[in-house]
């Protein structure tokens, strides 16, 4: 944006005022980033704790929610930073927390990360009850769908057949449930935070119009 005075203006003004337009700081641009890498980040951290055993959560975590709003808010190009930090977090729990060594059917989860990502995108412009609850609840069986299937096609626990296959997904279904729950709780308030913030700002933005 051009400033222009005209040569009386010029007059009237003093020189810093000439030269040194306003500088303005965009909230909204620095706000909605760090929002969604914090949040990612928290999930990551309450993960970690709860697999050092500092915290009990029961299945319960935020970790989908957070790569769904994150998803709802970023560019894709971000989407690489995020999965680079699910996939270091990986690595650590399995071969140094746990002792085990990678196997190649953690690729199908970490492709499945990109999944998340780019379900939130979804959400973009349409962060509504609704939308929220659905990619919560897809979120969900999709974990459920794809982690269960790698579970049985690389591992020997159960036999390579169609009722195999069955067997694996029926032991999994508590821990669906599970998941369905914890995506809906923490979407309604990782999402739900955002939006009561905006509205409080704006009443009071217009409260003290009005004053």
């Amino acid at each position: 944006m051009e400033l222009v005075f005209t040569p009386s203006e010029k007059l009237a003004k003093p020189h810093s005022q000439l030269t040194r337009p306003a500088l303005r700081f965009d909230n909204d641009k620095f706000e909605v980033p760090m929002l969604a890498y914090v949040y990612v980040l928290i999930a990551v951290a309450i993960r970690l704790f709860s697999a050092l055993g500092y915290i009990g959560t029961m299945g319960f975590v935020p970790l989908e929610a957070s790569m769904l709003f994150f998803g709802s808010r970023m560019k894709s190009r971000h989407f690489l930073i995020a999965v680079a930090l699910l996939i270091g977090t990986d690595v650590y729990l399995t071969m140094w927390r746990y002792g085990m060594p990678l196997k190649w059917d953690q690729g199908i989860i970490w492709a499945w990360y990109f999944g998340v990502f780019f379900l939130g995108s979804v959400l973009k412009g349409r962060v509504r009850p609704l939308p929220v609850a659905g990619v919560a609840i897809g979120s969900a069986l999709s974990f459920f769908l794809v982690s269960d299937f790698a579970v049985w096609l690389e591992g020997s626990l159960y036999p390579h057949t169609l009722a195999g296959l069955s067997a694996a997904y029926v032991a999994a279904i508590p821990f669906f449930e599970k998941g369905i729950v914890s995506n809906l709780v923490f979407s309604a308030i990782l999402f739900g935070l955002p939006a009561l913030y905006a509205r409080l700002s704006d009443q009071a933005a217009q409260n003290k119009a009005a004053a």
